[in-house]
């Protein structure tokens, strides 16, 4: 038996309605070390999942749970021992955080449009394949605040541009 660990999260992935990928995370490196490998893993995963009606799939040794939505595919994936209702958290956490941000409205155009926000959501939620958040109001409190702390150093960096450029 596997011992305990921390490292839950193997991978995370959203693909287009066709299978093509948008946004992926791998955490292990052992895992699927090349890009070709992530891909036909991705490909094998789209092509078992897309017409299901399950939450849950085991394929290559992995327990993939996934949702769709409109145009959109979001995996989450796990070692074959791991807790399924563990990785059902993180993805409930990631469409429930994607939906707020995107005030509802998921779907591969809004999600392409707002990428640099999805990256920070899931970050805020998975590092390194540790989960730290499960809970999507404070993602988005947290994604919140980091976007707020750019805006204001980006404002701070202008006002002092324009005082240097005054001072000329």
């Amino acid at each position: 038996m596997e011992e305990p660990s921390l490292y839950t999260v193997k991978a995370v992935f959203i693909l287009d309605n066709d299978g093509n990928r948008l946004l992926s995370k791998y955490y292990d490196p052992e895992l699927y070390p090349s890009m070709k490998e992530q891909k036909n893993f991705e490909k094998n995963v789209f092509n078992k999942t897309h017409k299901a009606d399950h939450e849950i799939a085991f394929l290559e040794g992995m327990t993939i749970i996934y949702k769709s939505s409109i145009d959109l595919f979001f995996y989450v994936v796990g070692s074959a021992q791991e807790n399924e209702l563990m990785l059902m958290a993180v993805l409930n956490c990631l469409f429930e955080s994607l939906s707020q941000m995107l005030r509802k409205n998921v779907e591969k155009r809004t999600l392409l449009d707002n990428m640099d926000g999805v990256f920070l959501v899931v970050d805020e939620i998975i590092d390194g394949g540790v989960i730290l958040e499960s809970d999507p109001q404070q993602v988005i409190e947290k994604v919140n605040y980091r976007v707020r702390d750019c805006i204001e150093e980006q404002i701070s960096l202008c006002n002092e541009l324009t005082v240097f450029v005054s001072c000329i």
